[in-house]
């Protein structure tokens, strides 16, 4: 009984196999006619293009090294005397835009925004390395205290001050000022001290801060 049934079950199992083929068939021949990009090839594209990316970063780094260094070599080849002044800051002015403002739009002039100008010896304004001291005297103080406020503002954090314009490069300081309407009502006087610590100078400047005309009373 068993071999009787042996040539139905090879059969079967032909067909099985048979069809399988086919179906294998018919899937391979969908490709027929389109590209197929195996993993291999889209791993070796990408690594291509982060190659390209590469060797473009490395020629940009390559040309500014070169700026780098012929610099050095100009800067060599001058005296030491004139290296010095090359660096060295001519003065450190208070820009005219110092004064008072509202900052958070409470109708309060509650901050003392002080503009530095570090300038060299042609007269441009530079980012010079170095240290601030600054103070708001009321010079007009019938009580005596004339010293209204002082701040001091660390290398490190002046780095982090200086904004660009077209018009008005420099440094900008922010101060919570001791202000009042009798105060804003009278002339009040900004004394910087700079210390510059590439050169080692110390530069001093006063602007006064004159009453809006018309202004609100706050």
């Amino acid at each position: 009984m068993l071999a009787s049934h042996t040539p139905s079950k090879t059969r079967r199992t032909h067909t099985i196999y048979g069809m399988l083929a086919l179906g294998l068939l018919f899937v391979a021949g969908c490709g027929i006619g389109s590209e197929r990009i195996s993993p291999f090839e889209i791993r070796a594209r990408e690594l291509e293009r982060e190659k390209a990316q590469v060797a473009g970063q490395l020629e940009q780094c390559q040309v500014e090294l070169a700026q780098v260094k012929a610099q050095v070599q100009a800067l060599s080849a001058l005296p030491q005397g004139e290296k010095r002044d090359l660096f060295a800051l001519r003065a450190v002015k208070i820009s005219r835009f110092t004064g008072f403002y509202d900052k958070d739009e409470d109708g309060r002039r509650e901050k003392l925004i002080v503009y530095l100008q570090p300038l060299d010896r042609t007269g441009d304004a530079v980012k010079a390395v170095g240290s601030v001291s600054v103070q708001l005297w009321n010079l007009e103080s019938p009580d005596g205290q004339a010293l209204l406020g002082q701040w001091q503002v660390q290398a490190q954090e002046m780095s982090q001050l200086w904004f660009n314009t077209l018009t008005s490069p420099g440094y900008r300081l922010t101060f919570d000022a001791p202000t009042t309407p009798q105060i804003l009502a009278q002339p009040m006087t900004v004394r910087i001290t700079f210390t510059d610590y590439l050169a080692g100078g110390v530069f001093t400047d006063q602007y006064v801060i004159k009453p809006r005309s018309g202004a609100p009373k706050e």
